[in-house]
């Protein structure tokens, strides 16, 4: 339970880690600090400053320490469930319908609570579909997954087009 736990919580920070930094790259006093800066524990503490001292919030608020708040956020990293490790033990609560691998992966999916029985039944039941063959890769799984729930009119509102 603490694994999945945890791997939940490195799941949702790493979302907004790879993210192209909210304000724009060059947003923040850790930035400014770290300017031509290189490497990852630039990028730590230049991203620790930003975060401790609300100065990117203040900075995208009003429009100064170069932060700008017209860009669009991307993604460009690999599929959460690829991070997490946790492909054996989401197939074995998928097959059976249940289990903490299978909350955990509705909860990163976005499912709201009220939905996640009706997930867990759906992905129960297209488990064949999902878990293709025996190795099936972590995007594969989640591209199904997803046109799983794009396919029912219950769960297509947590689907991104």
């Amino acid at each position: 339970m603490k694994r999945i736990l945890l791997g939940s919580m490195l799941m949702a920070v790493s979302f907004g880690a790879l993210a192209e930094a909210p304000g724009g790259p060059g947003c923040g006093w850790g930035n400014m600090l770290f300017k031509g800066s290189k490497g990852l524990p630039s990028h730590l503490v230049a991203s620790t400053t930003n975060g401790s001292s609300g100065n990117a919030t203040f900075g995208m608020t009003s429009g100064t320490n170069g932060c700008r708040t017209d860009g669009t956020l991307t993604y460009d990293g690999k599929p959460m469930l690829v991070v997490s490790n946790m492909m054996d033990e989401l197939s074995e609560d998928m097959a059976k319908g249940e289990g903490e691998a299978l909350t955990t992966y509705a909860v990163v999916l976005g499912v709201e609570p009220e939905d996640r029985a009706h997930f867990k039944s759906i992905t129960n039941q297209h488990f064949a579909e999902i878990f293709s063959s025996a190795d099936v890769t972590a995007e594969q799984v989640l591209a199904a997954t997803l046109d799983v729930m794009k396919r029912d009119d219950r769960l297509n509102r947590y689907v991104r087009s």
